[in-house]
């Protein structure tokens, strides 16, 4: 039976919808203690002195860590240099501040005892004399006139400046143009919210560290946390049990993974923390945060000629681990979508503010690079008198490979393919009818359109290792990483298809140093890409190998010996053949195998596959606006996307899904606020940060047009960041298109009920 391809239920599912998961929280070790940190009230302030004697004495305290306790380790690494000049500026980043705090929630103490009751009840009695500074918290303030400064490595705020491409080419295509377009956009700041907050466990022995956390990707950590500590790699231990989401920023080393290893090591003791969420909305990494001067020249007949892209990227106050690369490296693989544009230039500005700090977030720059370009398409219809979706299909790439001017080389495609078959599957027929009977109701009906191009990777490189098992399973070992994605059942269908074995026959294995040998974990939606790869070349290797040792097992050549259906069989004689079980089996003794043949069936890769794949597609929106409110719902949704081959369409589409709520948020609801004189942060809970709801969402309806992709043996290309890629344009053309007629032109998410309603009332008046 072919499993790839099939819908196959998640393995993992029936363990989550029965409370049988096993969360960080979930895990307790014997004598543990509890650690809880000190955060700073203040966005900006030197801290004149800390009196933690009180705290030392409360009940039940072991000990309390300030930044006198970690200054022989190293600075929380910024992974991600940005070549520019002047030079990237990346200054040091304690996981204990000493002398300044720079950001609300930024850790100046922590405390650890014996209950999580004592440690916050302790905390409460660490004394932090602080002098406030001023404030400033928007990026393009940041790098004005009298804007307070942060570093003084950065008098002027800014971290990098990064330009690429042809500024000549660009140059000259405006001054051929017809026709020229510009916004200014914004790309609104997100907290960062899965289901599982981070939390943590730590032990140190005579061995070294252990730490069991809420991680993405525990290899890099790892080698992260032997770099601050000063130690070999082979002394660090880092794994994850089940992990509640992670969309990128919980691949990042954070402050509390250092502290509570030093409490532990300073204790003897395991030392557990579990954020609380108003916790997490100011420690873990936010995400988008950008200000992009945007424009594109066409041509008389509506082909584009060029691109030009000025962004102002806010980092917040430390460039953390992936943060420059948000705006930078990221968005330039995807700049311009799928679009023939000659040529393109961006130039980017990194600039520090005082708040908290920017990271990898579902998409990383891609979201930002195809909302740009789709937003000025939509303008260049609107102000040049082309129609949208003509105007789309005619400079979409129909001709592959094609070179995009800022590097990056798209392979294959069908892209003009899903305009066409996502109006007929949301039925852009019957869109006049449907708006008329909103009009009836005294609404404004829109429809938006948008294509979306998503550049795939991660990081290059993956490893995969199979083990035949006594007991006859199978166990896959593999380095990337699922925190919900379904990797449980997707990598056993890869296998039970190669393998010609049952799903049951195996048994999945990630996330633990200890146990896997190399990985680079999630992220980039690089897992079946390079994780799949990884492992079907190590299922290449186990089949030529079993073929060797079965074909001296059957006392046949090497040539008569064929792999069908889990068995090896002699062609000739098909009666003559054995099971890749049983041939594993027999591998063990090295009397069974033919000459020079080492002992075992079980294999390990490294396998380097660099490329990056093209996910891509289409999608429609359809809203209704109450203009005398200002409230928009999202009345319909549909997609039609290529991601290559399919393992599993069920868990692919729920990704997509998954993805499409989130830039859904975006667009109509999610907003990160900071107070611009104290830099408090104003949206600090879910009373004041809205976050899609069911009630929220119509269906999502995802087409699945794949063309499979010769960038790995599978075909298949990254699901897990597409829709959070393509709903946030889809979402504002749609409200765009309904308050066009009301003269509302303009409008940046989130497209909330005040912000609908004010944009209605200034166009109105003017």
């Amino acid at each position: 039976m072919a499993h790839i391809g099939q819908s196959t239920k998640r393995f993992e599912d029936l363990r989550f919808l029965t409370g049988t998961g096993r969360y960080v929280e979930d895990v307790d070790r014997p004598g543990q203690a509890w650690a809880h940190v000190v955060r700073s009230p203040h966005a900006h302030a030197v801290i004149r002195a800390i009196d933690v004697s009180e705290a030392r004495a409360a009940p039940g305290v072991l000990t309390v860590l300030t930044a006198d306790d970690i200054a022989d380790l190293g600075s929380l690494p910024c992974l991600v240099r940005v070549a520019g000049d002047p030079p990237m500026v990346v200054p040091s980043r304690p996981a204990l501040a000493g002398d300044r705090v720079r950001h609300v929630g930024e850790p100046v103490a922590f405390v650890v005892a014996e209950t999580r009751r004592d440690a916050i009840a302790a905390a409460e009695r660490v004394v932090v004399e602080y002098d406030t500074l001023p404030a400033v918290v928007d990026g393009p303030a940041a790098l004005g006139d009298g804007a307070a400064r942060l570093w003084d490595e950065a008098p002027d705020n800014l971290c990098f400046r990064f330009r690429a491409g042809d500024a000549e080419a660009v140059s000259a295509g405006f001054a051929q143009a017809a026709h020229t377009v510009s916004l200014r956009l914004v790309n609104n700041r997100l907290v960062i919210a899965p289901m599982e907050t981070r939390a943590a466990i730590a032990e140190a022995g005579p061995d070294g560290l252990d730490l069991l956390c809420t991680a993405a990707g525990v290899h890099a950590l790892r080698d992260q946390i032997a770099d601050v500590f000063h130690l070999p790699r082979a002394q660090v231990r880092v794994s994850a049990p089940d992990v509640g989401g992670g969309f990128g920023i919980k691949n990042a080393l954070y402050p509390e993974w250092v502290l509570l290893l030093r409490a532990a090591q300073r204790i003897g003791r395991p030392v557990k923390w579990v954020s609380e969420r108003m916790e997490d909305f100011v420690s873990t990494a936010q995400g988008r945060d950008n200000v992009t001067e945007a424009r594109l020249a066409l041509d008389a007949d509506g082909r584009f000629l060029a691109l030009a892209v000025e962004t102002v990227a806010n980092l917040g106050a430390y460039a953390s681990g992936f943060g420059p690369g948000c705006s930078t490296s990221a968005p330039a693989t995807a700049m311009g979508g799928g679009y023939v544009i000659p040529a393109i230039t961006m130039d980017v500005r990194g600039v520090f503010t005082n708040t908290v700090p920017i990271d990898a977030y579902r998409g990383a720059g891609k979201p930002e690079a195809n909302y740009l370009i789709e937003r000025l398409i939509d303008e260049a219809a609107r102000r040049c008198g082309f129609d949208r979706i003509a105007l789309r299909r005619q400079n979409l790439v129909h001709a592959f490979p094609y070179a995009k001017p800022l590097g990056t080389t798209i392979d294959c495609g069908t892209f003009a393919g899903h305009i066409d078959r996502v109006l007929a599957a949301a039925d852009h027929a019957g869109f006049a009818a449907r708006c008329a009977a909103s009009e009836a109701r005294g609404l404004r009906r829109g429809l938006g359109i948008a294509c979306f191009l998503e550049t795939a990777r991660g990081a290059p490189d993956e490893g995969a290792e199979i083990r035949f098992e006594s007991d006859g399973r199978v166990t896959l070992l593999i380095g990337t990483q699922s925190n919900g994605q379904g990797h449980e059942t997707t990598y056993p269908q890869i296998a039970a298809d190669r393998l010609g074995l049952p799903l049951e026959a195996f048994h999945y294995v990630q996330a633990d140093t200890a146990q896997v040998r190399a990985g680079n974990g999630h992220g980039g939606a690089r897992s079946m890409h390079q994780g799949g790869a990884a492992l079907s070349e190590a299922m290449r290797r186990v089949i030529a190998k079993g073929t060797r040792i079965a074909a001296h097992l059957l006392q046949a050549t090497e040539t008569q010996v064929v792999f069908q259906d889990g068995r090896f069989v002699v062609q000739a004689v098909p009666e003559r053949s054995i099971g890749v079980l049983e041939v594993a089996a027999a591998a063990r003794d090295p009397a069974n195998l033919p000459a020079g043949e080492t002992p075992g069936l079980d294999t390990y890769v490294w396998n380097e596959l660099a490329l990056i794949t093209f996910p891509n597609g289409c999608h429609v929106a359809e809203v209704e606006v109450d203009p005398d409110t200002g409230v928009v719902t999202l009345a319909r949704y549909t997609a039609s996307d290529d991601y290559g081959t399919a393992i599993n369409p069920l868990l692919t589409i729920g990704q997509v899904q998954g993805g499409l709520a989130q830039g859904i948020g975006q667009a109509l609801l999610e907003h990160t606020v900071y107070d611009p004189e104290s830099g408090q942060l104003l949206s600090g809970s879910f009373s004041d940060y809205a976050l899609p709801r069911a009630d929220d969402l119509p269906l999502l309806s995802v087409r699945l047009d794949g063309v499979p992709t010769t960038a790995n043996p599978l075909g298949v290309k990254g699901a897990g960041q597409a829709g959070a890629i393509a709903a946030p344009q889809t979402v504002m053309s749609a409200i765009l298109d309904a308050l066009g007629p009301l003269g509302v032109t303009e409008l940046d998410m989130p497209a909330t009920p005040e912000r609908v309603w004010r944009a209605i009332q200034a166009a109105r008046v003017g």
